[in-house]
């Protein structure tokens, strides 16, 4: 073979420091293929990321072609030359002497690359109008004789004025039926290929794990040709962990009925893409399925066994399921175009006009954003084909739909009454305007009037509601240009921020504390430098009553721990390695305050030997821990807002918290800790009518994290610069004019003893307003405080903030204030008494009280003495 190749000329004697080992493959036709093992030389080589053509695409261009002729490249990388500078990196080595190519091997890495590029520049104003290229794999197909002829001539003078030879024996001509990729192409549609089947039914029973993913790997090629695929397999597909192999009856059962269905496969139709596409989806307890039609003719069958939690699921979400992935399957078929979506749940045919209400709605239909479809009812045995793919046998089958915004039929009328929206037709040209099924949009999302009635409701569901979190305008604003957009939008969010009562009441001052800011070193990789704090006092609810805050500090990705209380380092260790080291490694650096936990031997010797440096705050400045310090007060905030009437359900809201904090753009990275992490953006809760919102498309998995951690450290740059000029100015002056109303600052109350203060961290931080009646002094000013108010009426200036918007009417009453203006916790009744000795001094008597709003297993014991001087006019 050595001499054939020296005596054609392709290859040459060597003399070059490259050398590899010679490989023989045996090809279809009987004869040898010479490779050579180039791992070595592959593996220094930078890739060519040509790319190669999808086959289930290419046979997609087919439809309604009558004629065909293939052509079968000469050993076709033999045809195209290497480049003279390259030829010693191919040599070889024989028991004869050493060689190296002139022409392109095979088994270069870049080699299908090469030569799939160079056929698609020969044939690239035809490709796809009336030929297909595989690499040296050549389709052309006609709908009538004559242009067959016409286009067969057209490609042969390509390849002949290219010095391209094909192999006269592999080529067939002006053929009805033909054998392509493996698969038979007639006019009727595609099916399998018979000879290529026969391996799979010839397979032996696997007796190992590799040789069961050997089988399916190969009977997988053609399961869109085998309905119910999935399910069948599924018993096989157990076999692939790394449990200890055992073949059980069911897997002989699943291995036999695969054979079975590759023997008579059915004729798939070719898709027209002129005409609508039908995707009929069914689900069961065992597995989902579908099928895509057109005139009641497969077009492909999907089908997919359910395992580990998607087993749980309710039917209603195995359907939702089946739907939303049946059209990710077939997204290049459905996109950009009107199809049918047909089940046969009735129900689920009005979830287009239900709002968006369970977590499977809210994790899956944004899925679907961006396509237009509607959704028919068809009765179980009318929908067959999609039925038998999801189920075994035994489980009845649900389907689904997707939800419509009700205030659509509503911006649609105010679309035709508007005077706004009249005059934007002659705007759209200038502003990028597009007027689709009523409703106006600008760069894929809902363009609305100023004077919208919409937009009150917007604002309230990106700001006021559990996902809006109470957040500012940065973060409100991202979320509502998700999907709309109008004029002056920002000031709109604005002035209606500044007015929510809500965040008036609860959200702390930022004001700036004296001394000049240092900010930390900027990392150089996510999760190698974190933060840590803990926020306590909280209300005991599942036995918790702690929060672990970990803080990623370059991404500010962050993860919110319950605990129980007490706590010592130990305890900590173990969620610190559950929620964060399992996830992101052993960190570099860990940044806290002086906590006990912290400054403990187990804790630093923990980490030590893990090589992770402790940086920890100098005593009472808490600011060098200030990234965490300010997640504990966004964190407080919205719990806060969400449970401040029922605060022993704040440990349901934390993973809502951590989800709506850490899917919130950064003031200072730009982007949201989500897409920082994982390098996309997170998906959009907000779902709205299909095609009104700018869709994320199924991007590339992950993005190019150089450019993005670059990005991050800019901004962080930029963040800080403008964070150290903030720190550095003084405090500004507040004044207030007499009739105007402000909310009052009232301290949560600390006593010497343990006593109730469990509603108290989620308690508001502000009452009122109250109208100022008269300034005293430069920096007081005295309320107008509700009758019966056991309090003095003037207030220094640091407890009182301005309201802002219309006036509402102010509570009845203030909590009970102590002298230095925090709030007194209410005692409803005593249930016990005692005696307490403290050395040589006399007995003091104690009294178990039980707190107003607290449970009895929330009772304290508090001295009698101070107690009753505290509560003069409480009567047990």
């Amino acid at each position: 073979m050595v001499k054939e190749l020296l005596d054609s000329g392709l290859i040459r004697p060597s003399k070059s420091p490259f050398s590899s080992q010679v490989l023989l493959i045996k090809k279809a036709d009987g004869t040898w293929r010479f490779c050579i093992d180039y791992r070595a030389l592959n593996n220094i080589t930078i890739k060519d990321n040509y790319p190669i053509p999808v086959i289930d695409e290419l046979l997609d261009e087919l439809h309604g072609a009558k004629f065909y002729s293939k052509l079968d490249l000469r050993s076709g990388y033999h045809q195209i030359r290497v480049q003279e500078d390259d030829i010693p990196k191919t040599a070889f080595r024989t028991h004869e002497g050493h060689y190296k190519f002139v022409v392109m091997p095979f088994g270069l890495t870049n080699a299908p690359a090469t030569f799939q590029s160079l056929m698609n520049d020969l044939f690239r104003p035809y490709l796809r109008q009336f030929i297909l290229v595989f690499f040296d794999d050549i389709l052309v197909y006609s709908k009538s004789w004559e242009d067959h002829l016409t286009h067969l001539h057209l490609v042969l003078t390509i390849l002949s004025s290219h010095q391209l030879f094909a192999k006269e024996s592999k080529c067939h001509f002006g053929v009805q039926q033909v054998k392509y990729l493996g698969h038979i192409i007639t006019e009727d549609g595609v099916s399998v290929d018979p000879d290529k089947v026969q391996a799979v039914v010839a397979w032996p029973t696997p007796t190992t794990a590799k040789e069961v993913r050997g089988f399916l790997g190969l009977a997988g090629y053609y399961r869109k040709f085998i309905r119910n695929f999935g399910t069948m397999a599924a018993p096989m597909t157990k076999l692939l962990t790394k449990e200890k192999f055992h073949w059980s009856e069911e897997a002989e059962t699943a291995f036999n009925q695969l054979k079975q269905a590759l023997t008579t496969p059915p004729t798939l139709c070719l898709p027209d893409f002129s005409q609508t596409f039908v995707v009929e989806c069914d689900a069961s307890g065992a597995g989902i399925g579908a099928v895509l039609t057109q005139h009641n003719k497969p077009i492909a069958y999907f089908s997919e066994a359910l395992k580990g939690t998607a087993l749980t699921l309710s039917t209603y979400e195995k359907e939702m399921l089946a739907i939303v992935k049946a059209i990710r399957k077939w997204r290049p078929y459905l996109l950009e175009k009107p199809f049918t979506v047909r089940t046969d749940h009735k129900s689920l045919k009005y979830l287009l006009e239900q709002r968006i209400t369970t977590p499977a709605q809210t994790r899956w239909l944004p899925k679907l954003l961006g396509y237009d479809y509607t959704i028919e009812y068809k009765k179980g045995p009318k929908n067959q084909a999609a039925d038998s793919l999801s189920r075994i046998g035994e489980v009845q089958f649900l389907s689904i739909s997707v939800p419509h915004a009700d205030w659509w039929p509503k911006l649609q009328m105010e679309v035709q009454q508007d005077p706004f929206y009249a005059s934007l037709a002659s705007k759209n040209a200038s502003h990028k305007l597009i007027l689709r099924d009523g409703v106006w949009f600008q760069h894929g999302r809902v363009f609305l009037s100023p004077t919208s009635t919409l937009i009150p409701l917007i604002l309230a569901d990106s700001h006021s509601s559990p996902i809006g979190g109470h957040f500012g305008t940065h973060k409100t604003l991202y979320r509502i240009r998700q999907s709309f957009i109008w004029p002056k939008m920002r000031q709109t969010v604005k002035e209606f921020l500044r007015t929510c009562e809500v965040c008036q009441q609860c959200k702390s001052d930022c004001m700036q504390p004296a001394g000049l800011l240092q900010p930390l070193p900027i990392p150089t990789r996510i999760w190698t430098d974190v933060s840590m704090d803990f926020i306590e006092g909280l209300p005991t609810a599942n036995g918790h009553s702690v929060i672990m805050v970990v803080v990623d500090r370059l991404s500010k990705y962050a993860h919110f721990v319950s605990l129980k209380h007490p706590f010592t380092a130990a305890m900590v260790a173990k969620p610190f390695v559950a929620n964060v080291v399992r996830l992101h490694g052993v960190p570099t650096s860990i940044v806290s305050d002086r906590d006990k936990v912290f400054t403990s031997s187990f804790w630093q010797n923990l980490f030590r030997l893990q090589g992770t440096n402790l940086c920890m705050s100098s005593s009472y400045h808490p600011q060098t821990d200030g990234q965490t310090e300010v997640v504990n007060r966004i964190l407080e905030q919205y719990l806060r807002c969400f449970v401040g009437q029922q605060p022993k359900k704040w440990v349901e809201w934390l993973p809502w918290a951590e989800f709506s904090y850490n899917t919130s753009t950064h003031s200072s990275t730009k982007i949201t800790p989500f897409e920082a992490v994982y390098g996309t953006p997170p998906p959009h809760l907000l779902a709205y009518v299909p095609g009104t919102a700018r869709v994320q498309a199924v991007e590339e998995y992950l993005q190019d994290r150089d450019t993005l951690l670059r990005d991050l450290r800019r901004n962080l740059c930029l963040a800080q610069e403008r964070m150290t000029s903030h720190a550095n100015q003084h405090r500004r002056e507040v004044s207030f004019e007499v009739g105007d109303y402000v909310y009052l600052k009232l301290q949560p109350y600390r006593q010497t003893t343990v006593a109730f203060r469990g509603s108290l961290k989620l308690s508001p931080r502000f009452y009122g307003p109250f109208q100022v009646v008269k300034r005293v002094g430069p920096v007081a000013y005295k309320l107008d405080l509700p009758e019966g108010c056991q309090i003095h009426n003037v207030f220094h200036v640091s407890l009182l903030r301005k309201h802002l918007g219309s006036i509402t009417p102010a509570s009845s009453h203030l909590p009970p204030v102590a002298e230095n203006s925090s709030i007194l916790p209410q005692p409803e009744s005593i249930l016990a008494r005692r005696e307490i000795q403290k050395g040589k001094y006399r007995p003091k008597s104690e009294v178990l009280v039980k707190w107003v709003g607290a449970s009895a297993d929330d009772a304290t014991w508090e001295n009698e003495w101070r107690f009753f001087k505290s509560y003069p006019n409480f009567r047990p």
